[in-house]
């Protein structure tokens, strides 16, 4: 993998409780609040705006439909929410039935195929988190889950052409790629990057490469595949 520093941040937003999967939607960086039960969006300038207010406890994430409506994964519920256009939320997908443990991170592909990670069985005696899993929620509606055994699950990126689901296994100090099938399927699970440090949410750049947050050391890090470099697990 290549890692490359990139130009000095600056601050386009304070007084966040935590701030969680942020989202570039429509021209601004949306973000969840949590904490507050807040959806916020805010632009280059550090206008910021309250979105939505949702009754969900910690965690929350969001991602869009392919026609643009918003998704809320409202994790300790275990439901996936859907805002309608008149903004009332209704439950999209009821994944309680697959895990009574929490879900985190969403993220919808090109052909509205969307994937949701956490749940998974019940931590060890002694342990905080189990092995995590990714659900799949198909547009007509069916829900089951493609993947386990992931190492706590955190942000995920689907690649532009629909072909690849990257995962961040924050335990693991790795991206983990699997391939996607037109009906939604993982498959050929492969390391697409091992990592120094703890990945929690990721995205792609223009250049394909992927950039994670990495919350122990305090800084966000862009890493880039190297051709052919992957290794199956």
């Amino acid at each position: 993998m290549r890692i490359s520093s990139g130009n000095k941040a600056h601050i386009v937003m304070e007084g966040l409780a935590v701030g969680e999967s942020p989202r570039w939607h429509d021209g601004r960086l949306w973000v969840c609040n949590w904490g507050t039960g807040e959806i916020i969006a805010v632009d280059a300038h550090g206008n910021s705006e309250v979105m939505l207010r949702i009754p969900a406890v910690l965690p929350y994430s969001i991602d869009w439909l392919p026609d643009g409506r918003l998704l809320v994964v409202s994790g300790r519920e275990g439901l996936l929410l859907r805002q309608e256009a008149d903004g009332s939320l209704v439950t999209h997908a009821d994944m309680r039935g697959l895990s009574k443990s929490p879900w985190n991170e969403i993220v919808v592909d090109g052909r509205g195929n969307i994937y949701v990670n956490g749940g998974g069985p019940a931590p060890a005696a002694g342990q905080h988190f189990g092995p995590g899993t990714i659900v799949l929620v198909t547009p007509d509606g069916k829900v089951r889950q493609v993947a386990d055994a992931i190492a706590f699950a955190n942000g995920m990126a689907v690649t532009p052409d629909n072909k690849t689901l990257i995962i961040a296994e924050s335990h693991a100090n790795r991206l983990t790629a699997f391939d996607l099938a037109s009906d939604g399927s993982l498959s050929n699970r492969c390391i697409w990057a091992d990592l120094d440090g703890y990945p929690d949410g990721i995205c792609l750049d223009a250049e394909g490469a992927a950039w994670y947050a990495d919350v122990p050391n305090k800084h966000c890090v862009r890493v880039r595949e190297p051709s052919g470099a992957a290794s199956s697990t």
